[in-house]
């Protein structure tokens, strides 16, 4: 009878463990997407508000508009032939080379559909393999063109650059002022060893007095130059600028991989 008695107790505190860990992820988004790279204060502390794991294989158009298409910036023209997803839980996005030595490249945003200011953004993703293009995630104000004021009209904020002509290297850089004869800019290059390989989760915790970026989790650059205090946007880019190196010297296709995108918010702010 003790036996039973034990038994039941058991299988009632486990039911209870059970719904507790259940009420608490549902009602913590963060609780459910999180990455073993998310740095700790914010799987705590911030809840999921806007992200894409990038299933299916077609672009989520309630997500993301392709951008800048028919451009040309500097030896590229910007295609959507360029960007895809492979079905596999992955968003890609190539440059490429046609039998006439024209390059493409790509980019995609989610300019009008989700602009925000402050939080907590971070992707993972593998990088490209070729010297020549520079990879990017990045925010974007749609002010960045005006003068005198960051706080106001925006900084492009890039979470990360890579490129292959540094291939045990990451990039944080900012830009403001516009990008004429006024235009600012500061970053850092971080060593950062295998970064060229595998997967790697790329952060940045934003709010109204710096900038946090993180790699792996891992706390890289922080800055209280130019911080915005604008609504902005979020993209994932190919471009071939000749910052990643000589273009004729690479091979092609290339390729930069997401795995995702997600955007946090402080729990408490939710909630109020």
């Amino acid at each position: 009878m003790k036996n039973l008695i034990r038994i039941i107790c058991f299988f009632l505190t486990l039911c209870t463990i059970l719904i507790v860990h259940f009420a608490c992820t549902q009602g913590n988004p963060s609780a459910k997407i999180g990455s073993r790279f998310t740095p700790r204060h914010i799987l705590k502390n911030y809840t999921v508000v806007w992200n894409d794991d990038f299933d299916g294989t077609t672009l989520d158009s309630t997500k993301w508009n392709y951008r800048a298409e028919g451009t040309v910036r500097y030896y590229a023209t910007v295609d959507r032939s360029t960007i895809s997803l492979d079905g596999k839980g992955h968003l890609l996005i190539l440059v490429t080379k046609d039998e006439n030595g024209n390059y493409f490249v790509g980019q995609v945003s989610t300019q009008g559909i989700f602009e925000t200011r402050f939080g907590y953004f971070e992707c993972r993703s593998r990088m490209n393999r070729s010297i020549g293009p520079h990879v990017s995630f990045w925010l974007q104000s749609p002010d960045i063109a005006k003068v005198g004021n960051p706080e106001i009209f925006g900084t492009e904020i890039d979470v990360f650059e890579y490129h292959r002509k540094a291939p045990e290297s990451i990039y944080h850089n900012l830009h403001w002022d516009g990008y004429g004869s006024d235009h600012k800019t500061t970053g850092i290059q971080i060593p950062w060893p295998g970064i060229g390989e595998g997967f790697h989760t790329f952060g940045l915790e934003w709010n109204e007095k710096e900038y946090i970026f993180y790699v792996d989790g891992e706390e890289t650059w922080r800055t209280t130059t130019a911080v915005s205090h604008r609504e902005q946007y979020l993209i994932l880019s190919t471009e071939l600028t000749g910052f990643g190196g000589d273009p004729s010297l690479g091979n092609f296709p290339d390729t930069v991989i997401f795995d995702y995108v997600r955007v946090y918010k402080p729990i408490e702010q939710i909630h109020k």
